[in-house]
């Protein structure tokens, strides 16, 4: 009876070893499944790449070599539209590039330069305009802001100026004629100096559409006709030059209220040109062949009340002219004429 009970116990635990052995297989196969099936989703989701090694070699190859090339879906779609491609950099290694080893990238090329008025060689401006020896007048001569300095650069004529030019420059050239249009819609010009040239002609109107010239300095050449004048002038030197009796026309500065300073030495002029305006300071006329002074000249020989106070500087020294005759011409005057009392 034991023998039997006992034989009855180990066939259940038998029994019941069989089924938790079965419950283990049971749970080890849906473990398995599922980590199978997670696996298979993490490895899905990572896109599969041939292994490369990128070093600073690489990045001079074309796309068109790559393994796998960026190209995109557009345009394997339209055989019309030709792509042109160029050299990349892969994605992959952006983040690191700074810590890989750099090509040498093509220099840029040089900025378009920038103009006196801001614009670019390629539009209107300071570089447009060629000159006659076949050069932009900025890189001929030197433009500093407003201000164009071409002194000494054996210039022929006048070169094209940059449209606010406000002061030109150009002594010691070989400039022999000044044209109509050689200043023409400068209408910032306040200054223009001509030292030493080989000027004989200057058209009539070459200056006198220059709505704010101020200085005119035409010294040193050979011209025999001043020319028409604006009005807005407050300094004119055009001494050393071949004017003589007829070179300036009557009354040449009478409209000239603003001039402040004329000097006309050394251009064998025989009279001082009248009338003068008021707002004039100082007369140069030296070495010139004045030979006569009328007591009107400089004063108003009706009006003994009238006191000429801004003339202060006349200078008649070197012409053949005894200021003493006329000792009733200066009684107007500030201070008497430098020149020739005996």
């Amino acid at each position: 009876m034991l023998v039997t009970t006992a034989s009855c116990m180990t066939s259940k635990e038998r029994s019941t070893n069989n089924q938790r052995e079965k419950e283990k297989s049971r749970m080890k196969t849906f473990v398995n499944i599922f980590l199978g099936f997670f696996i298979f989703e993490s490895v899905g989701a990572v896109p599969i790449t041939d292994t490369v090694t990128y070093d600073s070699e690489f990045y001079d190859v074309s796309l068109g070599e790559l393994p796998h090339p960026f190209v995109s879906a557009e345009n394997d779609q339209s055989d019309q539209v030709e792509t042109e491609i160029g050299t990349a950099i892969p994605s992959i290694i952006q983040e690191s590039y700074s810590s890989a080893p750099l090509t040498e990238e093509p220099e840029e090329e040089a900025s378009t330069p920038k103009l006196i008025d801001g614009s670019s060689a390629q539009g209107s401006g300071v570089l447009v305009p060629q000159t006659q020896d076949g050069l932009p007048t900025c890189l001929l001569c030197t433009c500093l802001g407003t201000t164009v300095y071409c002194d000494d650069r054996e210039l022929d004529a006048v070169p094209p100026l940059p449209k606010n030019t406000m002061y030109f420059y150009s002594r010691y050239n070989r400039i022999r004629k000044i044209n109509k249009n050689d200043f023409a819609n400068l209408n910032n010009l306040k200054r223009i100096d001509l030292t030493a040239n080989l000027i004989s002609e200057i058209h009539e109107d070459a200056f006198r559409r220059l709505p704010q010239l101020l200085e005119l300095v035409l010294r040193d050449n050979r011209i025999r006709q001043l020319p028409e004048l604006p009005s807005t002038l407050t300094l004119i030197d055009i001494s050393n030059n071949r004017l003589g009796r007829k070179g300036i026309r009557n009354e040449a500065f009478k409209d000239l209220h603003e001039l402040q300073h004329l000097y006309i030495t050394d251009n064998n002029l025989d009279h001082v040109p009248l009338p003068l305006p008021e707002s004039l300071q100082a007369l140069h006329l030296q070495n010139n062949n004045i030979q006569e002074m009328h007591e009107d000249t400089f004063c108003k020989m009706r009006d003994f009340s009238y006191v000429r106070r801004a003339l202060e500087d006349i200078r008649l020294d070197g012409n053949p002219i005894n200021l003493s005759k006329t000792p009733y011409a200066y009684m107007c005057l500030p201070r008497l004429p430098v020149g020739n009392l005996i």
